[in-house]
């Protein structure tokens, strides 16, 4: 017998917008926090109204909307007013762009970590907020095929969809990335999700070639 398998929900922190009636029968409409998502479903927080199992709600997260099902709902205290369990009722994804691609894990697996060894150079980068387009120049600290450490004092928050222009010798790529883990005062961890395979292999091998002793030991600590 096949087993359901559940979708990991991808911990973030993005600025929503919800509307719809609440539970008096009231048009409401207000700025939330979408606090873990996934394909079809959320936990939304800082709900000021109150909604109950089975209303349907408008979401928008970026320029994207969709209606979604309340599926539970409690009063989370002062500082996070009402949060809210949604499933999509439509195929819609506002946040999809967020997620890992097809069959992808959420965030540094010990798989990915063991295929492609990260390693300690610097890398010079170009970041691109999609949403604000502004550039970050910034060198990476800690480099494998499937992403990097970056520092920074203000580290980008959670979820944050980059654009990251990289230079190997000669050759330039960009690729589509997301802020995976966000350590205050210290920086990011950015997982590439939009990296070719074959892309993925020409970036590893240049790292193993201009670092070649960490992928050496690495090998041996793996073994």
């Amino acid at each position: 017998m096949a087993s359901d398998k559940t979708e990991p929900r991808l911990t973030v922190d993005l600025p929503v917008r919800i509307w719809g009636l609440n539970a008096e029968g009231r048009v409401f409409s207000q700025s939330a926090r979408a606090q873990n998502i996934t394909s079809d479903g959320a936990l939304i927080s800082g709900v000021e109204t109150e909604l109950k199992v089975g209303d349907v709600i408008g979401v928008q997260c970026d320029e994207n909307k969709t209606r979604c099902s309340v599926i539970w709902a409690m009063n989370a205290g002062s500082i996070k007013k009402n949060q809210i369990g949604v499933k999509l009722v439509t195929q819609e994804c506002p946040w999809q762009h967020y997620l890992p691609l097809d069959g992808a894990t959420v965030g540094f697996s010990a798989s990915n970590r063991r295929r492609f060894y990260r390693h300690k150079i610097s890398l010079p980068l170009e970041l691109r907020d999609q949403r604000v387009n502004a550039p970050l120049r910034i060198n990476a600290t800690d480099v494998s095929a499937n992403g990097c450490y970056v520092e920074s004092m203000q580290p980008l928050p959670l979820g944050t969809v980059l654009q990251v222009d990289l230079w190997l010798d000669s050759e330039h790529i960009k690729v589509t990335a997301v802020v995976r883990t966000c350590d205050p005062g210290v920086g990011n961890g950015i997982e590439f999700t939009g990296m070719p395979a074959d892309t993925k292999q020409r970036m590893q091998s240049y790292l193993e070639a201009i670092d070649p002793q960490m992928g050496v030991s690495s090998a041996s600590n793996s073994n």
